[in-house]
């Protein structure tokens, strides 16, 4: 029989309303089973992990993402997959930053959650969570059928590190307008093989070190020179730059002088676009060719989530800027799509 360890660290799927106070509040993993007899109907062995203290996902931080990571480290020779819990608001950080940390991965991890709380009547947690499930146990001629840190909600499973959270209101909280969904589920699960990225060797590794030394530039008509020479002189050594459209930034000569002067400071400064639909294309503008010789890396089609902790786990990992540089511009997690 297969096990899954799912692992809760809080979010929406685990809140009731105080009958008091009339606001969400944490339950105990206990209580959400509770809300959820199907689970006894699945053929597989459920494991839990509950954080002690169970938090909003608003503050979820590289320290627990590490805690995770860990976790999925310990365990791994003894489950089939993982079903991480988790609040829907920073899902695609997580998703994206444990994509990252796990190299090799062989097994899914399965990050679930809600928009209403399980012990609501319309919820959609449970649903989310007993898919969730099946997909994280899943399996073809015994190897798992999806082998990738993923995002399962509203009856779709996206790659982690390709989603981001677009919507508040809907159950359909979710996107990844940049690469296919790896599954749907309807009357059956319906899997897109080729989509779903495969480990390319068995040495599964987990890497701990993470920096968050990471500032955000993001650019608007208008924005002074004071603003983004403090962005770029702060003491951090890498910086995410939203930029317009393909990969477009100001041409202003101040502008171009300060981005210089960071990257030769030894700052590393990652080219992603403000449009969640295309990729950057360095060069194919005046506005961003001067941006590809001075040494901005290319973002491509990365969600800011991605870059974000991609950024993060290179600056943990190495000290050369020129080698974070090439990294960030190559495909390691199936995050970005060369074009």
């Amino acid at each position: 029989m297969n096990q899954i360890l799912i692992i809760y660290t809080g979010g929406t799927i685990g809140m009731m309303t105080d009958p008091k106070t009339k606001a969400l509040k944490p339950i105990n993993f206990e209580q959400i089973m509770e809300n959820v007899p199907e689970l006894e109907k699945l053929n597989c062995k459920i494991l839990v992990h509950s954080f002690e203290q169970i938090i909003d996902s608003s503050n979820m931080n590289p320290e627990i993402w590490c805690e995770l990571a860990h976790l999925i480290r310990d365990n791994y020779d003894n489950v089939d997959g993982f079903v991480i819990l988790h609040g829907s608001d920073t899902m695609a950080f997580t998703a994206s930053a444990l994509s990252f940390m796990l190299e090799n991965l062989a097994k899914p991890v399965i990050f679930t959650g809600s928009q209403l709380p399980i012990s609501a009547i319309r919820t959609d947690a449970k649903e989310n969570l007993m898919t969730a499930i099946e997909i994280a146990k899943a399996k073809k001629h015994d190897r798992a059928r999806v082998p990738e840190v993923c995002i399962y909600f509203d009856y779709k499973l996206f790659r982690g590190n390709r989603a981001f959270k677009y919507n508040s209101s809907k159950f359909e909280a979710f996107r990844s307008p940049n690469y296919p969904i790896l599954a749907e589920s309807g009357v059956h699960l319906k899997f897109s093989l080729n989509d779903i990225r495969q480990p390319t060797e068995d040495h599964f590794i987990v890497h701990s070190d993470l920096a968050n030394d990471v500032a955000v530039l993001k650019l608007y008509p208008g924005i002074s020179p004071k603003v983004v020479e403090n962005i770029l002189s702060a003491d951090v050594r890498g910086i995410v730059m939203e930029t317009f459209g393909a990969g477009n930034t100001t041409t202003d000569q101040w502008f171009i002088d300060l981005l210089k002067n960071a990257i030769n400071s030894g700052k590393v400064i990652l080219d992603i676009s403000q449009c969640k639909v295309g990729t950057v294309e360095l060069g194919r503008y005046e506005t961003s060719k001067e941006l590809k010789d001075m040494g901005v890396a290319n973002g491509y089609d990365m969600t800011y989530e991605a870059a974000i902790t991609k950024m993060m786990y290179l600056l943990g990992q190495y000290k050369e800027p020129a080698v974070i540089k090439e990294l960030l511009e190559t495909d390691l997690r199936g995050e970005l799509t060369i074009s």
